[in-house]
């Protein structure tokens, strides 16, 4: 297998934006060529606030790229999240004009291209349009009817849309940072391609995304996406909730919840205290680790309740053989996954982006880079896909090496020149 073009994924989240160039190794592994990461003050919920600011911070996070790695970013596939994400079911059809001829990816497209020209509610568009199962001549259940005869070609579709605004807005930001936004895609779509095992897919599985702002469910079964949805919750509210609990500053709440928290409040001793630094030379403040879990754990078990309120509306409830996989920052909240399991009768296992990652980048497999791990793989298949050649980063060596091509065709240029001249 030849390693595939460089490829960037942008995770544009509530809590940090990172930037992750990489590419498909000849042994069908993802290497991670770059990566850059900064804080996020313009996003809310998944939703750009501030234009100026994620702007800022786009630009910080891809100059860390360029800088330290010696690549040249262009084009950048784009993650989207935020409460307006919706999800539909529809089913296109049309009518070939051969039996004879074979269906094509093209007949495909035009089912594809077609749905997305179904009209929205106001102030709505669609994002993604992702085609499920097909009927060829009322033959049901196809998964892949490419090489098949048939007149009647359907294809049941599981359509994303979102708010138009939201979506310029990203755009925006991504244009105004000097970059080209080649795709804008669904990051609990991005999430499932770093974590998820086709096992699993097939068996049936929800995965949970807990970002900063929100929280992301994805149901897969039968690898086949049948059910998305975005809970308007994330870790930011649990820090919210430590720093009106114990009366410290956000910074503080955070760096508890980080190093001392828990979903689950009986696994924490009685007796065990964090001290945090008082204000301007004021007293500290002792904070019992127990209340501390006790806060964490009332808010967890609000986002697991909607995240089980979503599955049960999906319909799916009894088909997710491989229970819930957890992934994002909020997954690395101690015992989660045995509150979700007593919560929920759902086995789980926390989701780390390691499976595909080639050997190196230790840093990456946090779950916290899952979306973003993500969005490279969906950037690589989708180009693997089309066959397109993007704009694609370039390292310091292409560069020098194309410089002294040119330089050399220069001066050659110049001796013709000269050569034609002499003779005249």
């Amino acid at each position: 297998m030849a390693a595939s073009q460089i490829i960037v994924g942008l995770d544009i989240g509530t809590t940090k934006i990172c930037a992750i160039a990489g590419r498909r190794n000849e042994f069908g592994k993802i290497e991670i060529l770059g990566m850059g990461k900064s804080e996020s003050f313009g996003v809310t919920r998944g939703v750009v606030a501030n234009i100026d600011k994620t702007v800022a911070s786009i630009k910080e996070a891809i100059a860390e790229v360029e800088s330290k790695y010696g690549l040249e970013i262009s084009d950048v596939h784009v993650g989207i999240a935020g409460q307006h994400i919706k999800s539909h079911q529809y089913t296109g059809m049309i009518t070939r004009n051969n039996e004879r001829n074979e269906i094509s990816q093209k007949d495909i497209d035009a089912i594809v291209n077609d749905l997305y020209k179904i009209a929205m509610s106001p102030g709505e568009e669609i994002i993604d349009v992702i085609p499920q199962e097909f009927t060829v001549d009322n033959e049901r259940g196809i998964k892949d009817p490419i090489g098949m005869a048939g007149i009647r070609l359907e294809a049941n579709c599981h359509i994303i849309s979102g708010l138009v605004t939201a979506a310029q807005n990203i755009n925006k930001c991504v244009t105004k940072a000097g970059l080209r936004s080649v795709d804008l895609i669904l990051e609990s779509l991005a999430s499932s391609e770093a974590v998820l095992s086709e096992e699993e897919k097939e068996a049936g599985v929800a995965l949970i995304d807990i970002g900063g702002g929100t929280t992301d469910l994805a149901i897969f079964q039968d690898n086949i996406i049948r059910h998305t949805a975005v809970i308007p919750f994330g870790g930011n509210v649990i820090t919210e909730d430590i720093k009106e609990g114990c009366s410290i500053i956000r910074s503080q709440a955070e760096l508890l919840k980080v190093k001392f928290g828990s979903a689950l409040a009986k696994q924490m001793k009685d007796n065990e205290i964090v001290s945090i630094p008082g204000l301007r030379g004021r007293e500290p403040k002792e904070i019992s680790v127990k209340n501390l879990a006790h806060i964490i754990q009332a808010r967890m078990e609000e986002i697991i309740e909607s995240i089980y309120i979503e599955i049960k509306n999906s319909g799916f409830e009894r088909k997710l053989i491989g229970g819930m996989v957890v992934t994002g920052g909020g997954a690395m909240l101690k015992h989660l996954s045995q509150l979700i399991e007593y919560m929920t009768g759902f086995d789980t296992r926390i989701g780390y982006p390691n499976e595909h990652l080639a050997k190196g980048n230790e840093e990456l497999k946090s779950p916290m880079y899952a979306t973003a791990v993500g969005l490279v793989i969906c950037g690589i298949n989708e180009a693997e896909k089309t066959g397109k050649r993007l704009s694609h980063p370039e390292t310091t060596e292409a560069r020098k090496g194309k410089w002294f091509d040119y330089f050399f065709k220069s001066i050659k240029d110049g001796l013709k020149n000269d050569n034609s001249d002499r003779e005249l």
